[in-house]
């Protein structure tokens, strides 16, 4: 089991480059993966983004490539002509408003963001594909560690809790046949009460007793939960990615719960559910960080 957060930092050298790979990984019910790399190797986005959707099936996954040269290399300064002109008429619009002095320099454009910049004209990115993708791995072999590490954390809590429900679950079994014979005694009292002669053997008042009995009976749902136990059980063995199914599980115990309280209608029994449904909650919560 793995969950979503983690960090991992992989480095390479090719061609007197040094390249640095950084990954985030958190929270994110589908698979959302972010690249971010040099305008020079842009054309290895595709390759980064299959080697990193091999190893995440669940979360947000951020990434980001950097360039240092190692050697000697050209550079050519970038200036960016449009974002300067936006730059200018910005000023003037504020100048005319009276707002400010319009007096615009070489000096003020070149501490303007964005509007110069210097890039290497000498890479290649076929030449460091190979290398960025060791680069990309190693960064992909420390996230899983770090996220492999977190799941078994997160495994040991939700054993702890799906026991605590088993047994909750138990408690209601156990309670669950004396809800008829509850129902029947109460039924009883209130004929007796009632001052009216009526033979409790009456076929009508043990048609009344055999529906509440009927509509009262939370075997199958006991069963089911059951079931959901025992799956539940089976993917927290389980190596492969299990987040979905089990926030799945998580909505059908909590389907059944809340079918077990309408129908039970007794005191302790809704107490245990209000008890397992508490430890559910905390397991829906878990479960989220779990690819």
């Amino acid at each position: 089991m793995r969950s979503m957060t983690g960090f991992g930092r992989g480095e390479s050298t090719a061609d007197h480059w040094k390249i640095e790979v950084e990954l985030s990984g958190v929270n994110r019910k589908q698979v959302d993966i972010s690249v971010n790399l040099p305008n020079s190797i842009q054309e290895l986005e595709g390759d980064v983004r299959r080697a990193v959707n091999e190893c995440i099936s669940r979360g947000r996954v951020g990434l980001r490539v950097t360039l240092q040269h190692i050697g000697n290399c050209e550079t050519e300064l970038v200036f960016d002509e449009s974002l300067a002109q936006q730059y200018i008429s910005a000023a003037r619009q504020l100048a005319a408003s009276g707002e400010i002095e319009a007096r615009i320099t070489a000096a003020d454009l070149f501490r303007a963001p964005g509007l110069f910049k210097l890039e290497e004209t000498d890479v290649d990115a076929g030449d460091l594909r190979d290398a960025v993708l060791e680069a990309v791995k190693e960064a992909l072999s420390q996230l899983i560690e770090m996220q492999t590490q977190e799941g078994e954390h997160l495994r040991a809590d939700l054993l702890f809790r799906i026991d605590a429900i088993v047994a909750e679950v138990g408690r209601i079994r156990e309670l669950a046949p004396r809800v008829p014979e509850a129902h029947r005694g109460h039924l009883f009292k209130r004929l007796r009460e009632s001052g009216l002669e009526i033979d409790l053997n009456d076929d009508r008042v043990l048609r009344e007793i055999g529906l509440f009995a009927e509509r009262s009976d939370i075997s199958e749902e006991l069963t089911r939960l059951d079931s959901h136990v025992g799956q539940f059980q089976t993917y927290l063995k389980s190596d492969e990615p299990v987040g979905r199914s089990l926030d799945f599980l998580c909505q059908e115990f909590n389907r059944e719960l809340n079918t077990i309280g309408s129908k039970a209608n007794d005191a302790d029994i809704a107490q245990g559910i209000v008890l397992s449904k508490t430890e559910l909650e905390k397991i829906r919560e878990q479960v989220q960080n779990v690819q």
